[in-house]
């Protein structure tokens, strides 16, 4: 049943990162449970995601994990294997909302400071410009690209397309960038040696990690552009149903998530409102 549950995920566009997560989450309560899945309760449930919470993780693990059997035992119900979920009387689990960090943008300039190729500047300037997802920015071609306009179309979750924007400075470094380059490889950012091969999400990850260390930038990734962007644009007057736009948010309230408004905007609000 699981194999076939996976079949039809991936079937809906599921990714493999969200397909590993289904199989090893849904895996481990079958192995562990004597019982076949069509019998199983909501107190065997309930008593394994507790079990699972006094192992040490965190109440937000728990809750994905919770949503992965809720979407396994739903398809199961969708499929008349079982009469109803007993993941529906099992609610999301109540986490502690943590405040994300944004790049400051004395962090930015001392990220494009120490960049020694002008790859790493594209890369720093286009992700900051667009926001986009890492696998997104990997994936895409030369041919993607519209300099005219300042765009490309991503590949998103789901094998959605979208359109994204980008600005004049990382239009001129990408430029530069691709002038640069001798090799014949279609893809927009390539390694640094030979062969010059498209560059992994894992070597973009990894290079912006040593980056941030030279440099003295903590916690430097990917995902950390695309929260910085989403504030900036919302700090700056954008509609956030524009901002969820740009960032393919099926739900608004994910955006609302990604952004964080700046105190000191909060501040000069209240007293140009409240007085």
């Amino acid at each position: 049943m699981l194999n076939e549950f996976l079949s039809v995920k991936r079937l809906e566009g599921r990714s493999e990162k969200t397909l590993f997560l289904y199989k090893f989450n849904i895996g481990k309560i079958l192995e562990k449970s004597d019982k076949n899945v069509c019998v199983m309760n909501t107190d065997d449930i309930r008593n394994y995601l507790s079990e699972y919470q006094m192992s040490g993780v965190s109440k937000a693990t728990v809750d994905n994990v919770r949503r992965n059997l809720s979407s396994f035992f739903k398809w199961l119900e969708d499929e008349s294997y079982i009469y109803k979920s007993p993941l529906r009387r099992i609610h999301k689990i109540k986490t502690t909302s943590v405040v994300r960090e944004t790049y400051a943008d004395e962090d930015l300039e001392k990220l494009r400071d120490d960049c020694r190729e002008i790859r790493n500047l594209a890369i720093i300037d286009f992700l900051n410009s667009t926001g986009m997802r890492v696998g997104e920015l990997v994936n895409l071609d030369i041919s993607d690209m519209d300099f005219e306009e300042r765009e490309c179309i991503v590949l998103g979750k789901g094998d959605k397309e979208r359109i994204v924007y980008f600005d004049a400075k990382t239009k001129l470094h990408l430029e530069k960038y691709l002038s640069s380059r001798s090799d014949e490889n279609p893809a927009l950012f390539v390694t640094i040696r030979n062969p010059h091969r498209r560059l992994k999400a894992g070597g973009m990850e990894i290079m912006l990690r040593k980056m941030g260390e030279q440099c003295e930038v903590k916690h430097v990734h990917p995902h950390k552009f695309r929260r910085t962007m989403a504030t900036t644009a919302i700090d700056r007057g954008m509609p956030i149903e524009q901002v969820q736009k740009l960032l393919e948010h099926e739900k608004i309230d994910t955006t609302l998530h990604y952004a964080m408004v700046k105190q000191s905007n909060v501040k000069l609000a209240h007293k140009k409102y409240m007085g």
